[in-house]
């Protein structure tokens, strides 16, 4: 297959654009600051059309990952890079696709999770699910989160597209052992004896390991039947104080500083993020990849973990 991903120069980008060009298919980046790559890596800036677009033509699978990332504070003009980067791309990939003699067959378009509402009371599936916005006592940056995801998906599917079958991915936490990725963040806070529970530890956390997040993309890209959107998560979230405690586990200690809800905003607010990540309970599960009959390599956390902190030491000693 001729594979084209833009946006694929970050954690979730690198991990496909690695399993599908180690699997013999032709794999095409798109990206704003081009680096070498064993696949092809051709620039854009995300809001015109140019060279990159002859790529698109002729290609089987279209996977848009572009976005600016959402690991910083929400001021103002963050806010507006987060949803232009996100927004303006998606509609720009629209306005070519049309256009193409033969455009991709499937276009898979990023999403996340952080679209449902805060779940504290029950799971969050496709047909179900509650989204967010707007909820009594939420924060202002929980609500921007959600107004961008809810933009994101509506210039995604604004436009018809004929000829190329559409797929929303809202995604929950996407963990590899890379470094820089999100477990990196996570094993790092209990290596250094501060993975305790986050605020009450009750909230949810929705998470896929990078194997079932590619499997569950082969499985999308190959059924036919596939449009709309598609919960890309593992079918078993677990409270936060459970999550810390398999790291822990995983890792081999037993020690994990508890954090407060303000300990936590000031920490974030220190490393200039957002406490979002932590104390937002997303229950979210894959109603329409368990009705597809798709297995998960690792649907419980505790086998993940110690599969991810393996992997880590593999690399770390390597390296």
């Amino acid at each position: 297959m001729k594979i084209v991903i833009p946006g694929g120069a970050g954690q979730v980008g690198q991990l496909l654009a690695r399993h599908f060009h180690a699997g013999g298919h032709s794999v095409t980046v798109f990206s704003r600051s081009p680096q070498p790559a064993p696949w092809r890596v051709v620039p854009w800036d995300g809001l015109t059309p140019g060279p990159w677009v002859d790529e698109l033509e002729d290609s089987d699978v279209c996977i848009n990952l572009a976005g600016r990332t959402v690991n910083c504070r929400y001021n103002s003009a963050n806010r507006r890079a987060i949803f232009d980067s996100r927004i303006l791309s998606t509609q720009l990939l629209n306005q070519v696709i049309i256009t193409l003699n033969h455009p991709p067959a499937v276009w898979l378009n990023a999403s996340t999770a952080t679209i449902y509402r805060h779940s504290l009371d029950r799971p969050m599936d496709e047909a179900t699910g509650e989204l967010g916005g707007n909820e009594p006592g939420a924060p202002d940056t929980w609500n921007f989160s959600i107004q961008v995801a809810k933009a994101w998906e509506e210039a995604f599917f604004s436009t018809p597209t004929p000829r190329t079958r559409k797929i929303a991915l809202r995604s929950a936490m996407t963990f590899s052992p890379d470094p820089g990725g999100v477990f990196d963040v996570f094993l790092n806070l209990v290596r250094h004896g501060l993975g305790g529970t986050n605020g009450t530890g009750n909230q949810f956390v929705s998470w896929i390991h990078e194997t079932d997040f590619v499997r569950s993309i082969e499985l999308i890209i190959a059924a036919q039947d596939f449009t709309g959107v598609v919960n890309l998560a593992s079918p078993h979230p677990l409270p936060n104080r459970d999550f810390l405690r398999a790291i822990r586990e995983a890792w081999g200690t037993r020690i994990g500083l508890p954090t407060s809800s303000w300990m936590i905003e000031i920490g974030t607010f220190l490393m200039r993020t957002e406490s979002e990540l932590v104390l937002k309970s997303r229950q979210v599960v894959p109603g329409r990849l368990l009705d597809a009959g798709f297995e998960f390599t690792f649907p419980y956390w505790p086998e993940a973990a110690c599969d991810l902190v393996s992997r880590w030491r593999q690399l770390k000693f390597t390296v």
